[in-house]
């Protein structure tokens, strides 16, 4: 196919993003692509060839990639706002394309921190030696090479040797095959989930969702620890000298509370409860008239509705204890970098 010869190569790009292929190991750029009816919607990107033809637009490294994607949307950027199109549409699609490459940094953060924070919790466990693997008959050719791939990450439930071979581990401790030169995209994910999910000793193959909320509940105890550290004092101590009273970042909050001498606390965002239509309004402030332990971001609505943030507990929490009126505090926030936090569990300790 040639490049002109379908009707998608005519719409409007918003944005793009990089997305990792786990079973061929690229990273495949996807674009957020409007036509002239209908909402923006993400896909595959294709690029011409000096030829004239089609290509899927692939990187082969993570940086590059990504560099190659920040040069992309400064330019999709400029474009849309010098476009001849309606101030309303304008606004409209703006806000759409923000609202989309929130809601994919917001995971790609979030999971990087999980992640490292899977890691972190078995670095201490011993890698197995190959005599010490128990395996199905079918799974002993691979037993050296099991044993090598769990020397990188030995909590794994899932391990993949090579291309298109993978092997699982019971619940009883036992390997087997799952796939030997037929491993698709959706048991490749799953072993990248694995990575993740085996570090809190979670089961991959369930909702993903369910197993990422349930990660966050265990993370909720180690956010608390960084008040401990001295870094940490120290970046709060900073920002509360140039008045910022609540840090956001990869869904906890450092919050600090000037009544009753209480000074900063951890608070948790609801990330894993993403608003339709919504996009995070960094401009907003955050009302609290309770000491909820969830914070609500203030975000805007698809149809340009401004709408503040708020205090409220978690669902089976109960209701949150109010705030005398005159306690009642408006404060912005601000949003730290999501590497940042990964650095700062990382100087946590492990019992």
């Amino acid at each position: 196919m040639k490049w002109g010869d379908s009707k998608r190569d005519f719409d409007t790009i918003l944005a793009v993003w990089p997305t990792h292929d786990p079973l061929h190991g690229f990273w495949e750029m996807h674009e957020l692509a409007v036509g002239q009816v209908g909402a923006p919607k993400w896909r595959d990107r294709r690029i011409p060839t000096p030829e004239g033809f089609v290509k899927m637009d692939r990187h082969f490294d993570a940086g590059a990639a990504f560099a190659a994607g920040a040069s992309l949307n400064e330019r999709y950027a400029s474009e849309l706002q010098h476009s001849p199109i309606g101030e309303d549409l304008r606004r409209s699609l703006q806000l759409k394309t923000r609202k989309a490459l929130q809601t994919k940094e917001r995971l790609r953060s979030e999971e990087a921190l999980m992640l490292a924070e899977a890691r972190r919790r078995k670095a201490a466990v011993p890698a197995p030696s190959a005599s010490e693997l128990q395996l199905t008959a079918r799974a002993e050719p691979f037993r050296d090479a099991l044993a090598a791939a769990l020397s990188a990450l030995t909590g794994i439930r899932v391990g993949e040797l090579r291309e298109r071979v993978a092997m699982g581990k019971s619940y009883e401790g036992i390997w087997d095959v799952l796939a030997n030169g037929s491993l698709h995209k959706r048991g490749a994910t799953l072993i990248e989930r694995s990575k993740i999910a085996s570090g809190f000793d979670l089961n991959p193959t369930e909702h993903w969702g369910e197993v990422k909320a349930k990660i966050r509940q265990i993370l909720l105890p180690r956010a608390n620890q960084l008040l401990q550290l001295a870094s940490v004092r120290r970046l709060l101590d900073e920002a509360l000298a140039r008045g910022e009273r609540v840090l956001v970042c990869n869904g906890v909050v450092f919050w600090y509370e000037q009544h009753g001498q209480v000074g900063w606390q951890v608070k948790t965002t609801n990330s894993d409860q993403s608003e339709d239509g919504t996009t995070l309004w960094t401009e907003g402030t955050i009302v609290s008239a309770n000491h909820g332990r969830l914070v609500i971001l203030p975000f805007i609505k698809e149809n340009g509705e401004h709408v503040k943030g708020h205090t409220r507990n978690a669902p089976n929490d109960g209701p949150a204890k109010p705030r005398h009126p005159s306690q009642y505090v408006e404060i912005p926030f601000k949003v730290l970098s999501g590497d940042l936090m990964i650095g700062l569990f990382g100087e946590l300790p492990y019992e």
